[in-house]
């Protein structure tokens, strides 16, 4: 299998370093505009020698080397990756995405969804968006457990993670080092935006089971810390945002079905908060599922975008999600 990445940050490191390392994957190009990059070999960047491909900032690397499916990792939104997808198709090529959007677009976004889907039926290749979460955590996973019931009455779910390891993008969109007046701002003009993708996760998990979601509400509070914390690209002292609470509960008319819980936080263990990630189904059986700690975040993204790649392939030309495929599995443990 011949396949591309577009995007060279930390997730399509990981991603192309997978794909060199498999014995039935080959990469054959990679974009991305970090002029640190340009120019230079592969293999060299990720440590495992002379690879002989180089990074490019050219789209023409799609055409040229003629993928059976690209990996891109450039974006969280539909807007920013659309472009991207089209090309990619056009030059009929398969598409897995990280963007968070696009784990399940066919709502928060109709028009693009239809459009994504009809272009990829007729140049007869898949799109798939994925990650930890939304694509698997707080939607695939969930899904997977109701398998075992009868009747689903109420989900509700929980992800708590430790921001730290993150870059300053993901501090700024979750408000850390922010004075409490700063998060509230930041709200309100959009540069605060805590997690996203509970929409998709809630939609996904919806048309699994059939339920129609008359109403989603979403709350985001600051996560004020009483102790002084820092990491590489932010300092917080006491008083300030150490992260963000993001809720979302999601109704079948007056009645709450489903609701979610996803605070993120730099070192919560300083405050003893252990991270995690919890689900609970209430209906004819009731299922109780806890992983300690989190799964971690960008090692699992990197896997999921890679153990789907041959999964996305083999199925059938169109636009689709999580839910719509074989359960995900591990392809490199046997092929290293």
């Amino acid at each position: 299998m011949r396949i591309a990445t577009w995007g060279f940050g930390a997730m399509g490191r990981g991603i192309a370093k997978n794909v060199i390392e498999s014995k039935f994957m080959k990469l054959v190009g990679v974009i991305d505009k970090n002029p640190e990059f340009i120019g230079k070999d592969v293999g060299e960047l990720l440590g495992l020698g002379n690879y002989g491909i180089r990074v490019r900032d050219s789209i023409d690397v799609i055409e040229e080397t003629n993928p059976d499916l690209v990996v891109i990792a450039t974006s969280s939104f539909v807007k920013d990756v659309l472009p991207q997808i089209e090309y990619a198709v056009k030059n009929h090529a398969n598409v897995i995405t990280i963007a968070e959007e696009m784990a399940f677009p066919f709502d928060s976004h109709p028009e693009e969804s239809f459009y994504m889907d009809s272009l990829a039926k007729r140049y007869g290749v898949t799109i798939l968006g994925t990650g930890v979460n939304p694509g698997f955590v707080l939607d695939t996973l969930i899904i997977a457990l109701t398998g075992v019931c009868t009747r689903v009455d109420k989900i509700v779910a929980k992800r708590i993670n430790d921001l730290s390891p993150f870059g300053k993008t993901v501090m700024e969109t979750q408000g850390v080092g922010t004075t409490p007046q700063q998060f509230e701002e930041g709200l309100k003009k959009g540069t605060i935006v805590g997690h996203i993708g509970f929409p998709q996760s809630i939609a996904m998990i919806a048309r699994a089971l059939g339920w129609n979601i008359t109403k989603i509400e979403e709350e985001r509070k600051p996560i004020i810390s009483n102790v002084y914390r820092e990491t590489p690209v932010v300092k917080v002292e006491p008083g300030m945002v150490a992260g963000c609470n993001h809720s979302a509960k999601a109704y079948v008319g007056d009645k709450c079905v489903i609701e979610l819980y996803h605070p993120q936080q730099i070192h919560p263990h300083l405050e003893g908060v252990e991270t995690g990630d919890y689900i609970e189904i209430y209906g004819d059986i009731n299922i109780n599922l806890s992983i300690k700690p989190e799964i971690p975040g960008g090692k699992a993204t990197i896997a999921i975008a890679t153990n789907m790649i041959p999964i996305v392939i083999s199925a059938q030309p169109g636009l689709i999600c999580m839910a719509d495929l074989p359960v995900p599995r591990s392809i490199l443990s046997f092929t290293r």
